[in-house]
């Protein structure tokens, strides 16, 4: 007999108790397509039809996005990655303009919400879907998605998730449950969502108590609800600020830095994309580069640096800027943006901690690779696809980083270390360990006038270092303020003497 699950009438449930992807454990929804066991083929014996796929409308959107769902949850692509025209699928590149924007709002939302999604699902179901169900998993997450956070007919979304568990071997006996749950959804929407409204239900358990160690309860959950917002984009300006405001209807938020309004279309069909008036930077990345202060004339190496904004920042200074990075793929977009900005600098593909720059720099800025928990409003999958023995792998990459980094600058010069995580372990944590051993290195402390940007008082902390939070910068509506999570210290070389390693 086959197995089925019945929807649950009324159980409340603590999402921090879900059935959720742990550690390395591969999440339920997988898209390879195996083969069911025997026994699951003996009892489909007669079910060998299964509905096709194609020429239904919306159904190739539908299947896309249970398919990328799956392989980002497993780790194996990041969203950018899988979005990207360049990047992505043929399928992908086979959808029409209005097709791939549903594709990135039903995939956005699915992972901005993943843990309400979870625990209104957990509420309508006995017990949870199980490990060998084929796609069940996300056909119910892709579905749930469009019913409670996207303007989609209820009707369409039940009905292509159907069609959809239809079509897979191993999801096929479920499909009179993905009906019956997305159809109670459908009807019980306004009851679910009010029932799970507290924000941490959408960050993973580990990753939420992080914070609440760090930063307290009330700064927690004020994190966690600006994951919830889809970020306006922010742009940094070479020059003419106020004049590149008003052409693109922006708000201005510091020197160089413009916020752009919901819906201001596609980037590079903006006003100044092609003549290279501007590019693309968060108002927190825009920082750490400020804190070298005037790096005109001077020396500089942007290490780990692409996607480029901060080479660009550096070279529009007048800095006479090396970027390294060990991706030979991201430092050829590195390039490309220099190029259609203008500006100039060396570009060296190489492994920071095997490398040798054959010559000593005035300042350096080290962005070091982090788990970007910091990102986690343009990048929601990052909650979803970190583990905390990641986070304490990546802190021990960044303290070696950070001391090979160091042996490059002259004596006298500045390194600024920052890392877009919120994570303590990564920030204030590497920082300590690398001063605790070089003797020869004193911290620069950092003043909240440095930023650029008004409304960062509390964000220099007590040892004078730079850690913005998501929730700061606050602006009415609370949905268009926010900055990306950036942690920054700013070292001053003292000595000449040999640095620790």
């Amino acid at each position: 007999m086959s197995q089925t699950l019945s929807p649950n009438k009324d159980r409340p449930t603590d999402t921090r108790k879900s059935a959720r992807p742990h550690g390395n454990r591969r999440p339920t929804a997988r898209p390879d397509g195996r083969k069911t066991d025997r026994g699951d083929d003996a009892r489909d014996e007669g079910r060998r039809e299964r509905p096709r796929a194609e020429g239904i409308a919306g159904l190739e959107v539908r299947r896309l996005a249970v398919e990328i769902l799956g392989r980002v949850l497993s780790g194996r692509r990041t969203l950018d990655e899988e979005l990207d025209e360049t990047t992505g699928s043929e399928d992908l590149r086979a959808l029409d303009a209005r097709d791939r924007g549903l594709l990135r709002a039903i995939l956005a939302s699915a992972f901005r919400h993943r843990g309400r999604i979870e625990a209104c699902l957990k509420r309508l179901l006995d017990k949870p879907v199980p490990e060998k169900s084929g796609l069940v998993s996300a056909i119910l997450h892709v579905g749930a998605t469009q019913i409670l956070h996207l303007e989609v007919p209820d009707r369409a979304a039940v009905s292509l998730a159907v069609t959809l568990a239809e079509a897979d071997q191993r999801s096929y006996r479920y499909k009179g449950m993905v009906n019956a749950v997305l159809r109670r959804m459908s009807k019980e929407r306004e009851e679910l969502l009010a029932g799970t409204a507290e924000p941490w239900r959408d960050a993973p358990v580990w990753l939420f108590a992080n914070w609440q160690r760090a930063f307290g309860e009330e700064a927690a959950n004020a994190i966690a609800a600006m994951h919830r917002f889809e970020p306006n984009l922010d742009i940094t300006v070479k020059a003419d600020v106020d004049g590149w405001a008003e052409r693109l209807g922006a708000r201005r938020l510091g020197p160089s830095t413009l916020r752009l309004p919901h819906g201001a279309g596609r980037v590079d069909q903006l006003a100044g994309y092609d003549e290279g008036a501007w590019w693309i930077q968060d108002a927190a990345a825009s920082i750490p580069a400020r804190l070298l202060g005037d790096v005109c004339g001077l020396t500089v190496a942007d290490l780990c640096a692409a996607p480029g904004g901060k080479t660009a920042q550096l070279a529009a200074a007048g800095a006479k800027v090396t970027a390294m990075d060990i991706s030979e793929r991201r430092l050829r977009r590195l390039s490309e943006n220099l190029a259609r900005l203008g500006l100039e600098a060396e570009i060296v593909t190489g492994d920071l901690l095997t490398s040798s720059p054959g010559k000593r720099f005035d300042a350096i800025l080290l962005d070091a690779p982090c788990s970007a928990t910091g990102t986690i409003r343009r990048h929601p999958e990052v909650a979803w696809t970190r583990t905390q023995a990641d986070v304490a792998d990546l802190a021990a990459r960044q303290g070696e980083l950070l001391a090979r980094a160091a042996g490059w600058l002259k004596p006298g010069g500045t390194v600024v270390y920052c890392t877009c995580s919120l994570e303590p372990q990564e920030g204030e944590a590497v920082v300590a360990a690398f001063l605790a051993e070089n003797s020869g290195f004193t911290r620069q402390p950092i003043e909240a006038g440095e930023t650029g940007l008004d409304g960062l008082e509390g964000a220099i902390t007590p040892d004078g270092d730079l850690l913005t939070l998501p929730s700061l910068l606050g602006h009415d509506p609370a949905e268009q303020g926010g900055l990306d999570g950036f942690f920054a210290a700013r070292l001053r070389r003292v000595a000449a003497e040999p640095v620790a390693s």
